[in-house]
Parts: structure tokens; sequence; C-alpha cells
């Protein structure tokens, strides 16, 4: 099947059209507010058993709540999870490897833009940690759960801001230069050059576990006003939210990518509108920085040695847990 006919219907591609998910276990990350709650409640509409991965438990709790007042009959599990944290996202992989043999859905989606300069537990810059190195980790340590599980999918959300991204490889602790945009950029630069390449890693070993890409355009969230100050905070909590769209139209993509049949591997789902800001799912270009092969290996063999998880490939000759 050509890449343009497995392009997403620009118009019609809803919620409605997510395929039923009874039996199928998904992981959301930062799944309390934004993207990650409008993601986890519609996949738990359409049956999946949903684990809000979240770092305030309580914030978690409350989001279930939600789901549950619109569906009683949703099944959802609240799990603490700091991204920022090895440590934490150990813990959180542990566990879950523990109540649960198998993972058909992994939705890299939490995120933090654009602080002050801040580290994280490990000592990295928050922005990488929180939002790459958690992930990278994460990922690796339940890959073996997603390779038991049916039509596996590991969605890794990233934003057209990775098309301003540079990774700072000479400093990316940011401690002799730190610029809060241009590390926010760097991270998501890294989820995309991330995702990209644990798609060719995936496919290189056989594996049936699809990486795919997201990303959301512009949403009116809390990630533009929980952690920015000054201009940024200005600018994207206050001036420009009026052309923001819902939580729930932004999420699109990635629940695209999450669900949608016609979603390969290596695709890159974003809004249909103008510069990508809002609309419909349909795949949309990387920038070159994320698919060069020199930068995608040297990403991954610094993200190993920062966080110490080396990713086990599988091969499979038919789709697990079928």
């Amino acid at each position: 099947m050509t890449q343009q006919q497995r392009q997403p219907k620009q118009t019609s591609w809803t919620v409605e059209r997510i395929p039923d998910q009874t039996g199928r276990v998904s992981v959301v990350t930062g799944a309390n507010s934004g993207l990650g709650l409008a993601t986890a409640r519609a996949l738990a509409r359409r049956g999946a058993h949903v684990i809000l991965a979240v770092r305030d438990e309580e914030k978690g709790r409350r989001a279930a709540a939600g789901i549950t007042a619109e569906r009683p009959d949703a099944r959802l599990e609240v799990r603490r999870l700091d991204l920022a944290d090895l440590d934490s996202v150990r813990a959180f992989a542990t566990t879950l490897r523990a109540d649960h043999p198998r993972l058909d859905v992994l939705v890299n989606n939490a995120g933090v833009m654009a602080p002050p300069r801040t580290l994280s537990a490990q000592g990295h810059e928050l922005q990488f940690a929180a939002n790459h190195l958690g992930h990278f980790a994460l990922t690796g340590l339940l890959l073996d759960l997603l390779t038991s599980g049916a039509d596996s999918r590991v969605v890794t959300v990233t934003s057209t801001n990775h098309r301003q991204g540079r990774l700072f490889f000479d400093d990316l602790s940011g401690e002799r230069g730190y610029a809060p945009m241009a590390y926010y950029n760097q991270s998501k630069l890294a989820n995309a050059v991330f995702g990209h390449e644990l798609h060719r890693r995936l496919a290189e070993a056989g594996s049936l576990v699809r990486s795919v890409l997201a990303h959301p355009g512009y949403t009116a969230t809390n990630l533009q006003t929980a952690a920015p100050t000054g201009l940024v905070k200005l600018l994207f909590g206050r001036l420009l939210k009026p052309l923001a769209q819902s939580p729930d139209q932004g999420a699109l993509p990635q629940l695209y990518a999450a669900t949608a049949p016609e979603a390969a591997g290596g695709d890159f789902i974003g809004p249909d509108g103008m510069a990508e800001l809002r609309g419909a799912p349909k795949q949309v270009q990387l920038s070159p920085r994320a698919t060069n092969p020199e930068t995608a290996h040297h990403l991954w063999h610094v993200s190993e040695q920062l966080t110490n998880v080396h990713f086990t490939f599988r091969r499979q000759s038919s789709p697990s847990g079928a």
C-alpha cells in the first residue's frame, strides 16, 4: 500500500473511527490533563484498559473519576510516573511488568515546555530529561511487553518545533548557554529522532511493533502556562490562545497513530490545516535533521549512556497476542 493510499481522510477522521479497543492495554503518559487526558478518555470510550501514567497521583485520580463519571464501565488504572526521574521510570516499569504480561499501546505524550533552567534528579536538563530521556528509558524497559502485545504501537508525540531544533551534544544540560525555547526545541527534535530511529531498528530486527510519530499542532493545554515564564508565557498562554484548538481536537493525530489500522511504522501524523496548526490527521514530513542516520546513532548512544537502558529487539514471525 502506498503512502498516498494510507493517508487519513483529512476531513473525516474523528474519534468515532477508532476501532474497538476491548482487550487492549494502553499506557498514556501525562494523562491527567490536556492531550494525555483526551487520549486516555478516547481510548477508554472504545473499551481499552488505560493506564494513566502521571506525576501527581491525586490529579490522576481526579482525571480517572471524570472519565468514569462519563463511562462507568471504563477500565482505568492510575500509576505514578515522573519522567524526569529515571528511578521513577524504572519503578513504574517494574510494577507494570509485575501486573501485566503484555502491552498494546504506549503513548509517549507527557512533556514540559520552556521552564527556567532546572536539573532533573539525575542532573540532566529538565526538558531533555522529561520529554526525551524518560520516554526513551520507558520504551526500552517496556519493549518486551509491547512485543508480546497485539498490533502494538509506540506513539511518540513531538512538535512542529522539532523543525527549528538543534541537538546540543556539547552542552545537553544547558550549563554553558541555556535558552528555554531552544532547549524545548531540542527535546522535541530528540523525540522525532528517537521515534524515527526506533522504527528503523524495529523494522531491521523484524519486529511487528510499530513506532509512529505524531504532533498536535497548536493546542490549548497547560503546557504553555505551567512552566514558561515571561514573554514565552505571555505569547503562548495568552496572546495566541484564541488561535488554539481544543485538546480533544489536538489529540486526534496521536489517537490516529495509536489506533488506525493504516498507520504504519515510521509515519508522522499531524493536523491538515494551515501550517499544521490545527485540523484532522494527515501524514506530514519530518525535518531532515530528524531522519539523519548519524544524528540518530549519536543520540541513541548518548541516551543509552545517560539512562543505562539498552533495547533488546526481537524478531516476530506472526502478530503477537492474536
